[in-house]
């Protein structure tokens, strides 16, 4: 409509003056605004007036050391200005700003004022900084534009993760899933280097499981194809059956199929052959070693959840790993107002594309969010596909609806369809249940019907959902039918 500015996400329109009235919110007389450029050695600050001159401009050590006398700066204009409130803002630069937040949260110099910290998007600061056609880019602009930008009103809330019990989840959940990505580019290059010695038996895939307990020890025991080709069979056959503690049906076959693919693998001069041998002995080493690392996370992981409610765990198809690493990267729920910029926040929501009367249909995921939050929704997405039917449903409706891009396209909306579900269960606390009720119906020829009906609630009362199954029983195409009563 011409004249009404709007922003719509994902379907939901928001007046500009929405917006405004926020800004005017977080604008106040009595605010210090404090923006620090975070660096690996020192940060230099920017306070800044609520009239939005300057205070001061300085730098100081990123040490503890540092940090105290940016907090008696900080502390000196508050009083020197009779301010009640001040805002921190910083980039999420790494790492090398997390001791600042928790050394200034903690602060107890601070705790008397109003004091609201801000981990700002890089990209947010960017754009930013290019509104000022004017200002160079060093240090110092750089700590002034996070300050100018804290004070325009358009920061409404603290969005760092405010609950350290989170915190110390994300770490852990972060480094498993870094040692799991390490994992999967060892055994690819483990396999790579594997074919050199026995391309055959890459090829044919001797082993159900390539890493299994008896594939790495016939990859590392062995000097060569050549001498894997040439061994007896009874001794392979008995290597089999010690490997493997007599897991195989057929160790005979399986010996069998394993000397086939040597003999018919490609002969490496010994050189050659002795260092790809050095290669797969250390990698295997580097996996095994991978392996121990994901077991102890997952530990450490479980005994941190139990410090935590997990509702998400009652989903059908989110096991731990999922539902601790979705938990993790969203903290507290009460930082997000809405399901809406839940999913905006993990990056599942689309750009608009609208000029004049056009408004175009195929529109991007936008570039921002948190990758690592998006990764869980996207794979607690596919795994949920293969456990319930009305996602399942869903996802192959998306998947048909283009011819390019099928399957990425269909598994975000999806993951965008789980958004509200998560949001729900974390927000009220609930639990996620699926029942399967069996009915009697009997329809006007007094023929009796047993029917099937799957329930999904979110409540832990199961008279709630009653009204529910019965409204799903009638609609039974059949004008007589009636409900009769529960199994």
């Amino acid at each position: 409509m011409r004249g009404c500015r709007c922003s719509m996400i994902m379907g939901f329109t928001k007046p500009i003056e929405h917006f405004n009235l926020q800004r005017k919110k977080v604008i106040t007389m009595n605010t210090l605004y404090v923006g620090i450029d975070v660096s690996s050695k020192s940060n230099v600050i920017y306070l800044m007036l609520p009239n939005g001159d300057k205070h001061s401009n300085f730098s100081v050590a990123n040490s503890h050391e540092g940090s105290t006398q940016l907090v008696k700066r900080i502390l000196s204009a508050l009083t020197s200005h009779s301010l009640d409130t001040v805002l921190i803002g910083l980039e999420a630069t790494s790492v090398y700003g997390d001791n600042l937040v928790y050394f200034l949260r903690e602060d107890a110099t601070l705790a008397p004022f109003n004091r609201k910290i801000h981990v700002l998007n890089p990209k947010q600061v960017k754009k930013f900084h290019d509104a000022y056609n004017d200002l160079p880019k060093n240090d110092y602009v750089d700590s002034f534009v996070i300050a100018d930008c804290l004070r325009f009103g358009r920061i409404n809330k603290e969005v760092y993760m405010g609950d350290y019990r989170y915190k110390a989840l994300q770490n852990l959940t972060r480094a498993r899933f870094f040692a799991v990505q390490n994992l999967v580019k060892e055994k690819q290059r483990f396999m790579n280097v594997l074919f050199k010695k026995y391309s055959t038996m890459t090829q044919e895939k001797v082993f159900s499981d390539a890493f299994s307990t008896t594939a790495l020890a016939v990859y590392d025991e062995f000097e060569s194809a050549e001498a894997l080709a040439n061994m007896d069979l009874h001794e392979l056959t008995d290597f089999i059956i010690e490997k493997g503690k007599n897991r195989f049906p057929d160790p005979d076959a399986v010996a069998k199929a394993i000397q086939k693919a040597a003999r018919s693998s490609y002969r490496l001069p010994k050189t050659v052959n002795d260092s790809v041998n050095q290669v797969l002995s250390i990698s295997i080493t580097s996996m095994k070693a991978l392996e121990s690392q994901i077991k102890e996370f997952d530990k450490a992981i479980k005994a941190q959840m139990e410090l935590l409610p997990n509702v998400l765990i009652s989903i059908p198809g989110i096991g731990p790993v999922y539902s601790a690493g979705i938990m993790a990267e969203i903290g507290d729920i009460n930082r997000f107002n809405s399901q809406a910029a839940l999913a905006k926040y993990a990056g599942l929501a689309w750009k608009q594309h609208q000029s004049g009367g056009f408004e175009s249909e195929v529109t991007r995921l936008i570039p921002s969010g948190n990758r690592f939050l998006k990764y869980y929704l996207c794979e607690a997405a596919f795994s949920l596909v293969r456990c319930d039917k009305e996602y399942s449903d869903f996802y192959r409706l998306k998947y048909k609806e283009v011819n390019r891009c099928q399957h990425k396209r269909a598994l975000a909306l999806t993951a965008r369809k789980f958004v509200r579900l998560v949001f729900r269960l974390l927000r009220d606390n609930r639990l996620y249940f699926l029942f399967c009720l069996h009915y009697i119906v009997k329809d006007g020829f007094n023929t009796f019907i047993s029917c099937k009906v799957f329930i999904r609630c979110q409540s832990k009362s199961f008279a709630s959902s009653v009204s529910q199954c019965i409204s799903e029983v009638v609609c039974i195409p059949s004008a007589n039918t009636q409900f009769i009563c529960k199994l």
